[in-house]
């Protein structure tokens, strides 16, 4: 590893341990807030009338309802918090749960283009618990199949808001995402 790969590792281990934090706090609050999914890929009949391809009286009932009738490969759907996620490849199984251990290969970047960390670059999947990163990360992950492979779009809010991450994430950015959730561990 080079002297210069080291502190932005040291920088991305930081944030991640800020984000756990941030994220613990902010999910106790949110639990007792449902979810509802909302499709980019809503049928006419669907958009005249205003329902939902999901129900949504409780966030556990959102997971198993999006997970049994979920999107296609290519489709784009966005959550009412604000993430969306385009389906690149469907896994199969059940989703992680906010307190299991998820094993994943990710690349992240902005919406520049510039790629600001990397799994594959690194040659190692990443472990970790699923409430311990961003809050866009937690939802998305809790809604994937081992198999699956998501393109995120992740908004300052879900990300690392008002904070920069060293010299690497600016204040307020948008973070796209490629995770390939490997297994539950």
């Amino acid at each position: 590893m080079s002297k210069r790969q080291k502190p932005t590792l040291m920088i991305l281990a930081g944030a991640v341990i800020l984000a756990a934090v941030g994220t613990y706090t902010m999910l106790q609050n949110e639990q007792q807030q449902p979810e509802k999914i909302q499709s980019m890929n809503q049928t006419p009949e669907e958009e005249k009338s205003g329902t939902e391809k999901t129900e949504s009286t409780s966030q556990g009932e959102e997971v198993k309802a999006q997970n049994e009738t979920g999107p296609k490969v290519g489709e784009t759907v966005e959550t009412s918090s604000g993430l969306k996620y385009r389906i690149l490849q469907k896994g199969e199984g059940n989703s992680p749960v906010e307190q299991s251990q998820v094993k994943v290969h990710y690349r992240g970047r902005l919406e520049d283009g510039t790629e600001f960390d990397s799994s594959y670059k690194r040659g190692q999947p990443a472990t970790f618990p699923v409430n311990g990163v961003i809050r866009g990360w937690t939802e998305a992950l809790m809604l994937m199949k081992p198999g699956d492979k998501w393109e995120l779009t992740i908004p300052p809010e879900l990300g690392y808001g008002s904070r920069a991450v060293g010299n690497v994430i600016p204040p307020n950015s948008t973070l796209i995402f490629e995770v390939e959730l490997l297994e539950i561990l």
